[in-house]
C-alpha cells in the first residue's frame, strides 16, 4: 500500500475513533493533516477574536519545513495509535 492509500485509509479512521481525543491531539491531527495535504502553512493568521481558526493556523504553521510525506507518516501513526 502506497504511503498516499494508507494516509487516505488513517484519514477515513480518524472520523471512526473509539473515542474522541484531547484538544491538543486534535490539534495535532489537524496540522499534520494539513502539512500533509497542502505542504507549508499559507495565508493570514486569522485575528486574536478567532481563538479556535488561530490556534489551528499555529499548529500548522509550526510544522513548516516538515516534508509532506514525513507529515503523512507522522499522521498515519497519531491515527494508529488512538485507534
Amino acid at each position: 500500500m502506497s504511503l498516499q492509500e494508507q494516509f487516505d485509509a488513517a484519514m477515513a479512521d480518524s472520523k471512526n475513533l473509539p473515542e474522541r481525543p484531547d484538544n491538543m491531539t486534535l490539534l495535532k491531527i489537524y496540522a499534520l493533516y494539513k502539512q500533509g495535504s497542502a505542504g507549508d502553512a499559507t495565508g493570514e493568521r486569522p485575528g486574536m477574536t478567532d481563538f479556535v481558526n488561530r490556534a489551528k493556523f499555529d499548529a500548522w504553521a509550526a510544522l513548516a519545513g516538515t516534508s509532506q510525506d514525513d507529515a503523512k507518516q507522522q499522521y498515519i501513526d497519531l491515527i494508529e495509535s488512538l485507534k
